[in-house]
């Protein structure tokens, strides 16, 4: 386990597999960084984006990357309808109404999977799922490699819309102070549809990257969310580059600690991680003390 080579290829999976957290960790942050609320449904609409692009391989045939768009824009529709017409009406502008109408809506997305599909865990076949690409000494899947590069492309959109368009001026302006915002005319209920949507949309594009090599149940988004929450934390709640770095460290953590604790315990470095943040800099890696 300590030869250079295996360490290699433990670091470079890992890489791959953080860039899908970071990329799931990323819509957590921005709703957070917008609407100040955790979103306890992330996990379950993770979920539905798996089972979205399942359906669209099974039944019409069509390859989980050319699904891409039509995952990502089903994504943002659903997540826009979502907190306009079910979250901000139920909420009454209250926070811990959104909590607890986020964990509603994630009871009854995973309850509704189970009538509709069942508990099995279901995979799809591709012609490249088996594929790998030689990096040096490491052998590295063909499709962890297409999620590594796509996750940091969607990444790279994210940022762009954030920081150079009226939109993502914006999300800014509502982040930062909301009624300042609303007296320079700033639509604040549509700004938290659009980056809730936005949020969604970013879960759409990493069921697009895992499938190929992943699976998908019911229950599949309990983990990811759960690693998601750490991510953010580490990172600094609503950092974006936060998000990116910790999701890139967390995927290496978890592959070395897998690689000496073995695939059930690699998990505990993330929260013994988790746990270290919140002992000495609760304020995450790239966060500023309030």
């Amino acid at each position: 386990m300590l030869d250079p080579a295996i360490l290699f290829s433990s670091v470079l999976n890992g890489l791959t597999t953080g860039a899908v957290y970071a990329l799931i960790a990323l819509g957590l942050t921005l709703i957070y960084g917008v609407l100040h609320i955790i979103n306890f449904a992330h996990g379950a609409a993770l979920m539905v984006a798996l089972y979205a692009v399942y359906l669209l391989k099974e039944r019409l045939g069509i390859d989980p990357y050319a699904a891409l768009p039509l995952v990502v824009a089903g994504m943002f529709l659903l997540g826009y309808a979502l907190q306009r017409f079910v979250i901000n009406r139920a909420s009454h502008g209250k926070d811990e109404n959104i909590l607890l109408v986020t964990l509603g809506l994630a009871i009854v997305l995973e309850n509704l999977a189970l009538v509709w599909f069942k508990s099995d865990t279901r995979t799809i076949d591709t012609a490249y799922t088996l594929s790998t690409v030689e990096i040096g000494p490491a052998m590295i899947a063909l499709p962890k490699i297409i999620a590594f590069c796509g996750a940091l492309a969607v990444a790279a959109v994210l940022f762009w819309i954030i920081r150079a368009t009226d939109l993502g001026r914006a999300i800014r302006a509502v982040a930062k102070e909301k009624q300042g915002a609303r007296l320079m005319g700033i639509d604040v209920e549509k700004i938290y549809a659009l980056s809730f949507g936005i949020g969604m949309a970013c879960l759409g594009a990493a069921a697009c990257f895992l499938l190929p090599a992943y699976y998908v149940n019911p229950q599949v988004g309990g983990g990811f969310v759960l690693v998601a929450f750490t991510i953010v934390v580490l990172g600094g709640m609503g950092s974006f580059a936060g998000a990116l770095a910790g999701g890139l460290l967390i995927g290496v953590v978890e592959s070395i600690g897998g690689l000496f604790l073995g695939d059930s315990l690699g998990q505990m470095g993330i929260f013994a991680i988790f746990i270290a943040v919140l002992l000495f800099r609760p304020q995450g890696l790239f966060g500023a003390r309030s």
